[in-house]
């Protein structure tokens, strides 16, 4: 049965805080010269570079690069929050601003790219440097000086005998069985039934199977 749809609070959040940031973004765009679809595209590219920094972050959270280009995106979002905020007259938006807004695109592009195409920092294999192998130990010699017999060493005990493992007793109509199938493929191709094709017709386990192919002399 499909899940009850259950409102999530931090999803809510999210999706106002996006509809905020993005609606900031584009008034400070459109009053710094861009307008027309100009002014909608910028939010996109603001947001596409804080999360391209964000998903690198979470495979090298060491990568300095990623960070600097994460923090550029959110004073970036910040900064379109703080200025549309009437702390500054979008009427006459500065000569500064109006020139790091025209130029946003290509250092967007820039971060962008240096992420993607970023080398990861993987570990080298173990089996990258070759470790000297040590040469086996030479016996060591008796040496010496006098004709002292050397005493022979001592052979370990003998192990106790292992005993057989008993036969499988095989029922007399299995046999007759497998001895019929054996005599019919024999009639029908001329040559005597291979062992592991009446293996595979009967089905039986290996031991006991190996007890009537005994019976059967078959190979």
């Amino acid at each position: 049965m499909p899940r009850s749809l259950r409102p999530d609070a931090v999803l809510i959040q999210a999706v106002i805080a996006g509809a905020l940031s993005f609606a900031h973004l584009h008034d400070l765009a459109e009053a710094a010269g861009q307008s027309g679809w100009k002014g909608w595209v910028y939010p996109i590219s603001v947001d596409l570079l804080m999360v391209a920094a964000w998903r690198r972050l979470r495979t090298a959270r060491r990568d300095r690069s990623a960070w600097v280009w994460f923090v550029i995106a959110l004073v970036a979002s910040l900064g379109a929050n703080i200025a549309t905020a009437g702390l500054l007259d979008l009427h006459e938006v500065p000569a500064w601003l109006r020139i790091l807004v025209a130029g946003w695109p290509a250092l967007a592009f820039l971060g962008g790219t240096l992420l993607v195409h970023a080398p990861d920092r993987a570990t080298a294999p173990a089996n990258s440097s070759a470790q000297p192998v040590d040469a086996p130990a030479a016996p060591a010699v008796d040496v010496r000086r006098d004709d002292t017999p050397v005493p022979a060493p001592e052979l370990p005990p003998a192990l106790p005998d292992v005993p057989a493992a008993p036969a499988v007793a095989v029922p007399a109509a299995l046999v007759d069985h497998a001895r019929k199938i054996a005599d019919a493929h024999r009639a029908t191709t001329g040559a005597p039934m291979p062992a592991d094709a009446l293996s595979a017709r009967l089905g039986l386990p290996g031991p006991t199977f190996d007890a009537i192919a005994a019976e059967l002399q078959l190979t």
